[in-house]
């Protein structure tokens, strides 16, 4: 049975009522220890031993196993490191390989822009007629013709939680000859997800959202355990070799998802990710996602009863919503900007997305009810209409 909510196992300021999970997750209590630890104690006394002495070497694999289990993903199938960019990079690069007659990668127009941006820099790069073709996000499965060469989708929407259907959109791509690559970004750890069940080639996604692996964690990427020969590595990193420290003058690819790294890993960020999984112990996805539904359709509920000048933005049936609700208003900005002001932390997306993310482990239908009565007294009051709430910040 799921023991939720886990609060008390995160360092949240009291008062606080933390609704920006999905964008970036709370420390957990323990992982400021475990980076001091990876500083004073692992580099700190035993320098560059500590390769070996602390296994930093097999840091980036154990947390990548760890990760596969949130997601349906095999041992082995997932490896960690980089950002998130540079993994939507690679899984591309290996597909457009896979796909040599084809020249079209087909995304919707809802995807978070950095995945589209990518996909138009190695368009850039490679040149030879690609096309990046995008389409709204409930016309991608008719959009899935046989000269796509790559589907690229994030399963939720960033901006309005809008929901992929991931098992009939990878089966609409093999049909047609594509090969599937899903972003997980706001899906790993707020929902179930089962890559093995959906078939799809290649998955990535990031840790400092649902997993609260902190600012600039490391992102990870899936790919499907019998493909993984067949990948041809664009960023041939020397730790994406097979044996990196035969210092080969020549590239030869790991015989493993390991071949999918580049760089040499970030070691503090994923001890402090390492540590925030632990949080996850007796909890099951499918605790996480029926909890995620009652605390989103509660805020729905009370928010278009207190605030009818608010538009839910977010679909209303929850099987095609992922964990967050967001509400349009012209003024959303200054709305958010007053709510954080009264210690409840959401966030804003242009042109005019007021979002809310809702975690199960540190929220309960309390903070849920709190959260709507603060949002009526700032809607009714008027006091998002303060100036200093009009000026807008770099990070919105």
């Amino acid at each position: 049975m799921t023991n939720l909510p886990k609060k008390h196992l995160f360092d949240i300021p009291e008062g606080m009522i933390y609704l920006d999970g999905n964008s970036l997750g709370p420390l957990p209590k323990g992982a400021a220890e475990r980076a001091v630890k990876t500083l004073t104690q692992e580099w700190g006394t035993q320098l560059i031993k500590a390769w070996n002495t602390a296994d930093w070497m097999a840091l980036p694999q154990k947390v990548g196993d760890r990760i596969a289990g949130f997601i349906g993903a095999a041992p082995g199938s997932v490896a960690t490191g980089d950002t998130l960019s540079i993994k939507v990079y690679q899984a591309l690069a290996a597909a457009l390989k896979m796909r040599p007659e084809r020249r079209v990668i087909l995304s919707d127009t809802g995807n978070f822009p950095t995945d589209l941006y990518m996909a138009q820099g190695l368009i850039s790069t490679i040149g030879k007629d690609y096309e990046l073709r995008t389409v709204a996000p409930e016309e991608v499965a008719d959009a899935i013709t046989d000269d796509v060469a790559v589907v690229m989708l994030t399963e939720v929407d960033y901006r309005s939680g809008r929901r992929h259907d991931m098992v009939d959109i990878t089966a609409r791509a093999h049909q047609n000859g594509a090969v599937m690559i899903w972003d997980l970004a706001h899906s790993a750890g707020a929902l179930p997800v089962d890559l093995t069940a959906c078939n799809a080639e290649f998955a990535v996604g990031c840790t400092y959202k649902y997993f609260n692996g902190g600012p600039g964690a490391p992102a990870f990427i899936y790919a499907r355990p019998d493909i993984v020969l067949e990948v041809e590595p664009a960023l041939s990193g020397w730790l994406g070799h097979d044996a990196p420290f035969a210092m080969e003058p020549d590239y030869r690819p790991a015989m493993t998802t390991e071949r999918l790294r580049v760089g040499t890993p970030p070691i503090v960020q994923l001890s402090i990710l390492d540590t925030a999984l632990d949080v996850w112990e007796g909890v099951s996805m499918e605790g996480i996602r029926g909890a995620s539904v009652a605390l989103c359709e509660t805020f729905i509920a009370e928010v278009e009863a207190r605030c009818p000048d608010l538009t839910l933005a977010s679909p209303r049936d929850a099987d095609v919503r992922g964990s967050q609700v967001s509400f349009a208003f012209a003024d959303g900005y200054a709305v958010v900007q007053a709510l954080i002001d009264r210690g409840v932390i959401g966030d804003f997306r242009a042109p005019n997305i007021m979002r809310f993310g809702f975690t199960p482990l540190y929220l309960d239908q309390a903070d849920v009810v709190r959260a709507a009565e603060i949002l009526e007294d700032v809607m009714k009051s008027e006091s998002w209409k303060d100036p200093k709430y009009q000026v807008r910040s770099r990070v919105t």
